[in-house]
């Protein structure tokens, strides 16, 4: 078969198979990759390496890979051991394995060994670059700066439902030797797995949105393996977390996990008991600080009312001597003061009297010259009413001209024919009109 001779697809890809079996280089070698899609089938274990992009996530090379049933149980054993956790999905890992080619399936990378300890050094470094991230942003400690309640009662538990850490977290809280009294509601949450970020969010958001009903907010979840915290080493989480309003109290793994919310939330305890043990401590502190006070007070009382007692007592027996000492300087100021009255009344009694007097004679005066005026202005009066008299203006000379029993008051009220009475100051005259001179005028 020459160059040139076209080839099968099958004798293709013998070629590409032997062309890597061949090649040293692709044996045996070390992988960082992402599990995606593990799951066992037939005894063997099956999965997708997968490389993504750190910042956008963008899948940037993807390969099949397996591990056959002769290599699974001892991997899946020493895995376990180093991370605590099985090999499953979302797994950062450093494997070690071949390429293999198949003519119908392509290529896989077939696994050999794992490395536990890069697993857990990853997860360590997430976390470590989300807290640095925080510490950048100024986030870090927001709710590790807000005040925690004295006495927290209404608690928001954020927990899986029928989880055995949420069991052991209510039973402490609500069998304390005190009897304290709490109100705690859980609000179901993923713990683990992929989704536990998005619904632990989801829960603080449902707190939130009812912030007025609670005092603080609980994270629980009971023990687990390394990669099994691996939800709450997640950046929006945190952040989520690290601005809440309320005080946040995570009780997460044993005491020796150590997650992102452990650095950032308000208060940390190693497990699920050890957060109902702190709440209990804080009502049972609060408890004794007013024992204490109400105490103090008591005992502040009682002195003092045995102080007031005895001063009462000294009062009661200084009271009949302080009384008649006050009655009996009363008494003297009383009659000091009799006598200044006598004494100022009868002195100020001849000065009114006085002073009466006075005021009587400008009365008199007053009433004398306010009658006189209208006296003598009334003899005026009178000398002019009696000069202006009809009957001494008839003594002057003059005369009254009556018509028809009306005074006449010019000529032309008169026409010829008619009688008139002319009064004198002695007499009477009538007469009858011949002529009348209506534009005559007479002067005086």
């Amino acid at each position: 078969m020459t160059a040139n001779d076209p080839l099968s697809l099958s004798a293709y890809q013998q070629m590409l198979g032997d062309t890597l079996r061949r090649n040293p280089a692709l044996h045996e070698v070390w992988l960082i990759a992402e599990l995606s899609d593990v799951r066992v089938a037939g005894g063997h274990c099956y999965m997708e390496l997968i490389e993504k992009e750190e910042v956008s996530g963008q899948v940037l090379a993807k390969m099949r890979a397996m591990i056959w049933n002769s290599r699974l149980g001892p991997l899946q054993n020493k895995f376990y051991v180093g991370t605590g956790s099985a090999i499953r999905s979302g797994l950062k890992v450093m494997v070690r394995g071949s390429v293999n080619h198949h003519n119908v399936y392509g290529l896989s990378f077939t696994i050999s060994d794992i490395d536990p300890s890069y697993t857990v050094g990853d997860l360590e470094r997430q976390r470590r670059e989300i807290l640095e991230r925080l510490a950048r942003e100024g986030m870090i400690d927001l709710n590790r700066r807000l005040s925690f309640p004295e006495a927290p009662q209404k608690i928001a538990v954020i927990s899986a439902e029928g989880a055995a850490g949420y069991g052991d977290f209510m039973d402490h809280l609500l069998n304390s030797p005190e009897g304290f009294v709490f109100y705690p509601l859980l609000i179901p949450a993923v713990m683990q797995g992929e989704r536990t970020p998005e619904s632990v969010i989801e829960a603080l958001d449902f707190v939130e949105s009812t912030i007025d009903f609670w005092d603080c907010v609980v994270i629980i979840r009971g023990g687990g393996s390394t990669t099994d915290m691996h939800g709450f080493d997640n950046y929006e989480l945190a952040r989520r977390v690290a601005e809440f309003p309320l005080p946040v109290v995570v009780g997460i793994g044993h005491e020796r996990d150590r997650n992102v919310l452990d650095e950032i939330a308000c208060r940390r305890c190693k497990t699920p008991t050890a957060v109902a043990d702190f709440l209990v401590d804080c009502c049972r502190h609060t408890w004794s600080v007013v024992s204490n006070g109400v105490e103090r007070v008591a005992g502040y009382a009682a002195e003092r009312l045995h102080g007031e007692n005895m001063r009462l007592t000294g009062l009661e027996n200084l009271l009949p001597l302080r009384v008649n000492r006050s009655v009996s300087v009363a008494q003297r100021k009383i009659d000091e003061y009799a006598m200044d009255i006598e004494r100022i009344s009868g002195r100020r009694l001849s000065m009114s009297g006085n002073e009466l007097e006075i005021l009587r004679l400008k009365m008199i005066n007053a009433l004398k010259v306010f009658t006189e005026r209208p006296s003598m202005r009334l003899r005026r009066l009178e000398d002019m009413l009696r000069v202006l008299s009809p009957e001494n203006t008839l003594r002057r000379g003059y005369s009254i001209t009556r018509c028809g029993g009306k005074a006449v008051y010019a000529a032309s009220e008169l026409k010829e024919g008619d009688t008139v009475t002319t009064i004198l100051h002695r007499g009477r005259i009538e007469s009858t009109v011949r002529n009348v001179d209506g534009d005559h005028r007479f002067l005086l």
